[in-house]
């Protein structure tokens, strides 16, 4: 009777155990990529009362008599199924497709994470919100409006050039309207282009449409620029051939600017002529304002007032060969357990570390129906055990009353 009293206790401890399982997977329903925990039980050893015996010659055997001493918590694991993916209309935020995890850190120790809710600290490193610890990857190398970076290179934080202005140098320009066909031979018709230097500084460039024949005009930039070329036209006044570039010096710290020039658009009409710059690629200087999360890649790039996006780095995913060895740290973050494995850090989309997902956050895992069938089994099997323990305590009573 003691016995069964004893092993009925270890199974209320243990039922115990189930509900807080229940418990806690039912507070993280709707916890950021929250992973829900599953108990499983084993018995634990038996008495033995007879070995039993072999077969003989002229007798069977006997099987060995056993008596289970209760229950034990086998162990807690964790389900790592993956959660629906909610849009939160920030595209600062991420989720995981596949079995990857953020890394953070805090300089000293590292953490990872499912929980992709991200923002900016007042150095302009890319942090996790809600902890402050920052996110780890590859700082890119850049030059100008262009960026590379290395994911072979140790990863660290990510951090935006806050304060940085960039501009762009005009390339190409294209030009659109109309010649006067009437325009005599000998006479010229001027229009005037605004370009950007590699400092974002504005040039005004004319250019100056010469008619030489019939159907051909030479054209000349002046105002501190140089390039010169022909037109020709067919017979009904539309662009023939016809192109050429325009360089306007080094000056003021700015690199020499040369940029091609299309008049493919021009026309030789009897009508009065309205030349001017219908597009052209330069930018003039912009602010750093936001900054922008490739989806699947990763790849970070912050976006101008002007118009300019630059590469400023990549986001670093982990993978671990078991991730139910890591080590719960509090605040959707895990650290490397001891049979977690050590983690193997690349970029998205490779490694089987999956692929991000921008503007989106992953929701909790946990099923909410198996959790409610789970607190109906822990209750119970707590039933069950309770009354083992009160029948045993009135087969004690029955035995103390023999006296009586």
């Amino acid at each position: 009777m003691l016995r069964s009293m004893f092993t009925a206790i270890s199974s209320l401890n243990l039922h115990q155990y189930f509900m807080d399982v229940v418990a806690n997977n039912l507070a993280n329903a709707n916890t950021t990529s929250f992973k829900a925990g599953r108990i499983s039980f084993q018995n634990q050893f038996s008495q033995l009362l007879n070995v039993g015996s072999a077969p003989a010659a002229n007798l069977g055997g006997t099987n060995p008599t056993q008596i289970g001493l209760g229950a034990q918590l086998g162990g807690i694991t964790t389900i790592w199924t993956q959660g629906s993916l909610q849009t939160t209309g920030r595209n600062t935020d991420m989720a995981i497709q596949g079995d990857g995890f953020f890394i953070f850190g805090n300089g000293a120790d590292r953490f990872y994470s499912r929980d992709g809710m991200l923002g900016l600290d007042a150095d302009g490193n890319l942090v996790h919100s809600a902890t402050g610890l920052r996110l780890q990857g590859w700082q890119a190398t850049t030059s100008g409006s262009t960026g590379t970076v290395d994911t072979g290179q140790p990863i660290g934080n990510i951090q935006l050039p806050l304060g940085s202005t960039l501009a762009q140098a005009t390339t190409n320009a294209t030009l659109s309207g109309n010649l006067d066909a009437t325009t005599a031979i000998g006479d010229s018709y001027n229009t005037t282009l605004g370009v950007y230097d590699s400092l974002g500084v504005l040039h005004d460039v004319t250019v100056t449409f010469t008619r030489t024949a019939d159907n051909t005009w030479d054209w000349a930039a002046s105002g501190g620029a140089t390039g010169s070329g022909t037109l020709t036209f067919d017979t009904n006044g539309q662009y023939q051939a016809g192109t050429g570039s325009i360089n306007i010096p080094a000056a003021g710290g700015a690199a020499a600017t040369n940029f091609t020039v299309d008049f493919s658009d021009l026309t030789q009409l009897a009508t009065e002529g309205d030349v001017s710059l219908s597009g052209q690629d330069g930018l003039a200087a912009g602010d750093l304002t936001t900054f922008y999360i490739s989806p699947n890649d990763g790849q970070v790039y912050g976006l101008y007032s002007n118009g300019m996006q630059q590469l400023v780095g990549q986001v670093a995913l982990a993978r671990f060969v078991n991730p139910s060895g890591l080590m719960q740290a509090g605040q959707n973050m895990y650290q490397v357990g001891l049979n977690s494995g050590d983690p193997s850090v690349g970029a998205a989309n490779s490694g089987g570390r999956g692929l991000i997902a921008a503007g989106y956050l992953e929701g909790s895992n946990v099923d909410m129906a198996q959790e409610f069938t789970n607190m109906i089994l822990a209750q119970r099997g707590f039933q069950a055990s309770s009354r083992v323990i009160t029948t045993s305590d009135e087969m004690l009573q029955e035995l103390v009353n023999i006296k009586r």
